[in-house]
């Protein structure tokens, strides 16, 4: 069985995704510090560090494409997903990573510690409850269960110009003609996901 650094570094090469060694160290701390504290804290439902690093690191990086602007929120953050693996590899970006849920919040807190992440910003708060000044370019997400939800409490922390990359399984279909006034999909991107068959999606929807 490969090791963890030689699948991650495996999954990156799969993304076509070339970040330092001292990046791909991070996420491997980051890795291995999410496991640790997943045993005590429920942080993740996936408890097998292999699986972790598919479903959760890798699954986070096939975000990087989609990663245009210089300001990014990741709300319903969790463990930090999928904002901290890319705060990792765009470290001339800024990223606010909100949650409302205090353990794992502070797990956050002590990663962007641990591993010097001086462009991470944690939020310990309700999203629609959180002033985000300045807007940022991007909100991501994979954690909203609607897009309904995410758009109508999450809209005042994107700029005029700005876009959501909600993650997603299947296309939801409902949930797209559900969307609210004054949004629009502009386009859905299939995520392919190093070492699995997992189906995923990326909808960029934005201000009409």
């Amino acid at each position: 069985m490969p090791t963890l650094a030689e699948m991650l570094s495996d999954g990156l090469s799969a993304l076509n995704l070339i970040i330092p060694t001292a990046a791909q160290e991070k996420l491997l701390e980051y890795l291995q510090q999410l496991h640790k504290w997943n045993q005590a804290y429920n942080l993740s439902g996936i408890k097998n560090p292999q699986e972790m690093l598919t479903l959760h690191i890798l699954d986070s990086l096939t975000l990087a494409p989609h990663i245009d602007a210089e300001l990014i929120a990741d709300v319903g953050t969790g463990a930090g997903l999928p904002g901290l693996p890319l705060a990792v590899c765009y470290p001339d970006c800024k990223f606010t990573l909100i949650d409302s849920n205090s353990k794992k919040t502070r797990f956050i807190f002590q990663m962007t510690a641990l591993l010097k992440l001086h462009n991470v910003q944690v939020i310990h708060s309700r999203v629609q409850d959180y002033e985000c000044l300045p807007q940022v370019g991007i909100v991501t997400s994979r954690a909203f269960s609607s897009l309904t939800d995410f758009i109508t409490n999450c809209q005042h922390l994107l700029e005029e110009k700005g876009k959501f990359l909600a993650m997603k399984g299947h296309i939801p279909e409902a949930e797209v003609a559900a969307l609210p006034a004054g949004f629009t999909l502009i386009g859905s991107h299939p995520l392919a996901v190093p070492g699995t068959d997992v189906k995923r999606h990326v909808l960029d929807i934005r201000r009409t």
